[in-house]
């Protein structure tokens, strides 16, 4: 009789013990969301030669935002469509009266981004992957004199590439590290007065380093 206990326990272990593992095993696959936090810099790109050494070439601070996604597990590949919506607190305030502006601020506002990516399984439970998409980005701009101050937006369009790490830590949660880098090269300004500007080229470059803790559905 104890032996018939045994071999029947043991099966009962040999049957559910596969579908334990399936329902725990991370999938990279279906709809996530995720929290961003990381380093932003940015900067004058390669075509502009800005010589004049009070004025600000770059500026760096704290990226923050949300993302969404949606993953399809080919196997060994996981391809997806993603999109950010992300702020920062980079910012650059400069005072000077001996020039024509007695002061100014640049800020960098608010980022949209939408693209794809497309990595392959390193282990069950890492992805590596490479990204790509569109970024419109936007610059808050604060100049002024004794006698005018001007306030303005620009509005960058560009695109992004970037490559990264996701590691699943359960089948609903994981966390991710990223590089990516962005060129925006068209813009246009907005004014306090409502109107908008005419296209025009820009060369300005974009550096993040971010981490991300996400929920997979």
């Amino acid at each position: 009789m104890r032996k018939l206990m045994v071999a029947t326990l043991l099966a009962g272990v040999g049957v559910t013990t596969p579908a334990l593992a399936q329902d725990v095993g991370p999938t990279f696959t279906g709809p996530r969301v995720e929290a961003i936090l990381g380093y932003d810099h940015v900067g004058a790109g390669s075509d502009v030669d800005n010589n004049n050494g009070r004025d600000d070439q770059s500026i760096d601070g704290l990226l923050y935002g949300i993302g969404a996604g949606y993953d399809v597990n080919l196997g060994s590949a996981v391809v997806g469509v993603e999109g950010e919506w992300t702020d920062s607190t980079a910012k650059s305030d400069r005072y000077d009266l001996t020039d024509q502006f007695g002061f100014g601020r640049v800020s960098q506002g608010r980022d949209l981004y939408i693209g794809a990516r497309a990595g392959i399984l390193a282990n069950p439970v890492t992805l590596v992957y490479v990204k790509g998409g569109y970024t419109n980005s936007k610059l808050n701009v604060l100049a002024g004199n004794t006698n005018e101050t001007t306030d303005r937006s620009f509005k960058l369009d560009g695109w992004r590439i970037g490559a990264g790490v996701e590691r699943a830590i359960n089948t609903n949660t994981f966390a991710k590290l990223e590089y990516r880098y962005s060129n925006y090269t068209d813009a246009n300004i907005d004014y306090m007065n409502g109107a908008t500007s005419a296209d025009f080229d820009v060369d300005t470059d974009r550096h993040q380093v971010v981490a991300s803790v996400g929920w997979r559905f």
